[in-house]
């Protein structure tokens, strides 16, 4: 995969942008060298080499906010690299999310997943999440059909709050029926993107 990357530009080093897989939020900027570049390539995990300390660094090695690469897209010279991660945790050192002092206050169908499998984990008292973790599968996809047959219902009128509500609430409960069974939301986008093709 390595496309002959031109690692002569720039003192045998090429940026390398990090961008978070599922939001797309620029997270970070560091250098590889050709090596730094392999070791990515081959443990799956972003691996930068420290100019100032000139040598190699796994991100996260340390704190444990290790970069999982998802996908890695070269630019058109070959002398840039635009590398698609999961992250772990935070990614600046100064414990924000990214380097550029962004929080990720993004709430998208990814996030909330996110807090959903943390519900599933967690099980807080009171929470309407882990009352439906709790009742089972059998519950939580009984759910799904009765907000399906209520957005059915909602959507022969025309008030589209309610229409909107009830597409909200059917798709937060096929969330928790997808993350009961295992799965996330981008396991479904991946069966549409291969549809697609």
């Amino acid at each position: 995969m390595k496309r002959n990357l031109n690692f002569n530009k720039l003192n045998e080093l090429i940026p390398a942008i990090i961008q978070d897989y599922n939001t797309r939020e620029v997270l970070m900027l560091g250098f590889m060298n050709e090596e730094a570049y392999e070791k990515t390539i081959k443990e799956k995990l972003v691996t930068f080499y420290s100019r100032t300390r000139k040598e190699l660094w796994t991100k996260g090695e340390t704190s444990g906010n290790f970069l999982k690469v998802m996908e890695i897209i070269p630019d058109c010279d070959n002398d840039t690299l635009l590398i698609l991660v999961q992250p772990s945790g935070a990614v600046c050192h100064t414990g924000e999310k990214t380097c550029f002092g962004s929080k990720n206050e993004l709430f998208d169908l990814n996030y909330l997943q996110k807090i959903i499998d943390q519900r599933k984990i967690e099980k807080p008292e009171g929470s309407y999440t882990t009352m439906l973790f709790e009742k089972g599968i059998n519950k939580i996809a009984q759910k799904v059909g009765e907000e399906a047959v209520e957005l059915i219902i909602e959507s022969k009128d025309n008030n589209n709050d309610l229409f909107l509500n009830e597409a909200a609430d059917l798709v937060y409960h096929l969330l928790v029926l997808l993350s009961a069974k295992g799965f996330k939301i981008e396991d479904i986008v991946k069966v549409l993107a291969a549809r697609h093709k």
